[in-house]
């Protein structure tokens, strides 16, 4: 590494795609490119379709189901000409990026959220520490997803055009199932449904109760920073700046205040839903329901509803004999 750097550089986002669904981070990934884009996988033209950011130049490799070691063979000429090859930080990103970065003899900066002029920022320790590296070449690159934000399309997009690849049978690791994600250890960043804890709730009891809770509905566990720095919750579970950066279709905050460093991290939630004692908190301004009650009870009556914990018995009055 050097602090050589290359502004005019040629760059595209390499984006994997299933059955035509894009991946968490791809807008943002192509809008770090500059628009220039190679969507690879199946489904590639639907999924042109559903950019939903400008793009300059949009090119598909309809090259069937993953197997990425082949895909990396079968892309590495038609990535060669260009300086950096940006991949979002997706499960299947992050399986793609270092079988190309070794199939163009290029390193690999993984993790970055931010790529600019030759150099990445990439986060380190959980998104606790920040390096910035300057590259001495050509680089593959993953952002992180959900930190940058885009903005909406405004043009119709060029028609994309075919990249006529190969991909031959070779060693490669094979599919034997896809099973649904489990909500209480899927990336959060991947989540369409989160119910996240604050300092408004109790201790560890309280979370472990979030995390079934959220279970019963179907969605996943997070938390602030000072809840995860307090060792309430694995430090994978906070939602901010520094942590996992998120933008699902449900929030649930409980007992979150909604300090920048959070609210930074949560992009743009579909559907916002805010408990808080406070009706006045950041975190109620920006919920489309926000209810002014106590964060850890209200955990509780939920719970009892959804059958995670058993409902309390009502104990009889004893009958006034007197």
């Amino acid at each position: 590494m050097s602090d050589r750097r290359e502004p005019d550089a040629p760059r595209i986002a390499v984006v994997p795609v299933r059955d035509g669904v894009l991946p968490a981070g791809a807008d943002e990934t192509i809008a770090e490119a500059g628009g220039v884009v190679l969507l690879a996988g199946s489904g590639t033209g639907e999924a042109a379709a559903s950019l939903a950011v400008d793009a300059v130049s949009v090119a598909t490799a309809e090259i069937g189901h993953p197997a990425f070691g082949a895909w990396a063979a079968a892309l590495a000429p038609a990535l060669a000409p260009y300086h950096a090859v940006l991949l979002p930080a997706s499960p299947d990103g992050r399986d793609l990026a270092p079988r190309l970065a070794a199939a163009l003899d290029r390193p690999l900066l993984a993790g970055a959220t931010e790529y600019r002029d030759g150099g990445a920022w990439l986060a380190r320790r959980g998104g606790l520490v920040m390096e910035h590296v300057v590259a001495d070449g050509p680089v593959v690159v993953t952002l992180q997803p959900g930190v940058r934000g885009t903005e909406p399309r405004q043009h119709e997009l060029p028609a994309p055009g075919p990249v006529t690849t190969r991909v031959i049978a070779r060693h490669d690791a094979t599919v034997l199932d896809v099973l649904p994600p489990d909500p209480g250890t899927m990336d959060l960043a991947e989540s369409r449904r989160i119910m996240a804890g604050g300092a408004g709730l109790r201790g560890p009891a309280d979370f472990r109760l979030l995390n079934e809770v959220a279970a019963a509905i179907g969605a996943s566990m997070g938390a602030t920073r000072v809840v995860a720095d307090m060792g309430w919750v694995a430090h994978e579970r906070y939602i901010g700046t520094t942590g996992v950066a998120v933008s699902p279709e449900l929030y649930v905050a409980l007992g979150i205040s909604g300090a920048i460093q959070h609210v930074t991290g949560l992009g743009a939630p579909r559907h916002v839903v805010a408990v808080n004692t406070d009706p006045s908190c950041p975190m109620m301004a920006m919920a489309d329901l926000a209810l002014v009650t106590d964060a850890p009870g209200l955990l509780e009556a939920l719970a009892r509803r959804l059958g995670v914990v058993p409902e309390t018995p009502e104990i009889p009055e004893e009958a006034d004999h007197g």
